[in-house]
């Protein structure tokens, strides 16, 4: 695939800053034309991957979310979430329907939603060196 464009942004692990990624990234991918479903899975998806990030990735303590949007020819997109955090030990597990590790005031739907969302959902973990989301999508919209 021919990257086409691409912006990365970093924010702190902050709350207050998960919409601005949504709005960063929704309306970077405008370019595309994308449907309001289409939009509203995008953000949907990033808001997940960030609030993991968030939650999960520095728990009580504040770091970076670097977030990467790539467009590339045929309307494919790549959004990549990565955090410096405590990683995940296991993968398979942490991906599982309802399963958290925030206790009970978190459903555990994170990856699923994600992935329902999303074409594809990839994810990379290293304890104690933080976690990479990376999630593809094509948009239907117009061809660039």
């Amino acid at each position: 695939m021919k990257l086409f464009n691409e912006m990365q942004t970093v924010i702190d692990s902050k709350s207050i800053n998960e919409g601005f990624s949504r709005v960063a990234v929704s309306a970077f991918v405008s370019c595309l034309d994308p449907n309001v479903e289409e939009l509203t899975d995008i953000k949907t998806a990033v808001s997940e991957a960030v609030t993991n990030a968030i939650v999960h990735g520095y728990k009580e303590k504040q770091g970076k979310i670097y977030i990467t949007v790539s467009l590339f020819e045929n309307n494919n997109i790549r959004i990549r979430v990565r955090d410096k955090g405590v990683g995940i030990e296991d993968i398979p597990k942490a991906m599982e329907p309802l399963y958290t590790t925030a206790g009970s005031e978190r459903a555990g739907l994170g990856f699923a939603v994600m992935e329902s969302f999303m074409d594809k959902v990839r994810v990379t973990s290293r304890p104690g060196k933080g976690t990479t989301v990376t999630m593809e999508k094509r948009i239907w919209g117009k061809n660039i």
